[in-house]
């Protein structure tokens, strides 16, 4: 998205699987976003509040900064109010992204210890009732792999293509506001 809209960016990523601890996500973006601010003139956090409960608003207070709108990334590829009415219908509702579909074994499985305590499936699972994937680029392969996690959590898979466009949308506003103010 960044190469194809040319827009004039540098990424500085942080691990994915801080989604599974989200009470280090804003620890951390601070510590990047003070080194980065030591070598640009803006720096923008490409984070919604993936579970900070608010503590990722307040380092963007402290430091000035912008982030991506939204509770989660959920909201940035379903839209806020398609999502909310999905999860309302359906509470247990268990969500993946492309992302998820393809790194299931390793963010899940192993992060939750259920390749050595599969046991633990029901403790984790069992309130779950489907599994949704808000599919951005949806192929054979990532279908193949999201049903792959559906029958491992015992759950139907409803797909829901979503394609990138409310986050390319969102990044766009996000770039805008940081470059012109």
């Amino acid at each position: 998205m960044v190469a194809r809209r040319e827009w004039p960016v540098d990424i500085h990523p942080l691990p994915p699987l801080l989604h599974n601890q989200p009470q280090l996500i804003a620890g951390e973006v601070r510590r990047l976003a003070v080194e980065l601010l030591a070598s640009y003139d803006a720096v923008a956090v490409g984070y919604a509040d993936c579970g900070t409960y608010g503590a990722l608003d307040a380092v963007c207070d402290e430091l000035g900064l912008k982030r991506l709108p939204g509770l989660h990334c959920y909201d940035l590829y379903d839209g806020e109010a398609r999502l909310a009415a999905r999860l309302e219908a359906e509470p247990g509702t268990y969500l993946l992204t492309d992302f998820l579909v393809r790194s299931f074994e390793r963010t899940v499985v192993r992060e939750l210890g259920l390749d050595r305590y599969p046991e633990l499936h029901d403790d984790y699972f069992r309130h779950y009732t489907r599994v949704v994937w808000l599919a951005q680029e949806p192929d054979a392969e990532l279908r193949t792999l999201a049903q792959q996690v559906a029958e491992r959590l015992r759950l139907p898979l409803t797909v829901v293509p979503t394609g990138t466009g409310r986050l390319e949308a969102a990044m766009a506003d996000l770039l805008s506001s940081v470059i012109s103010g």
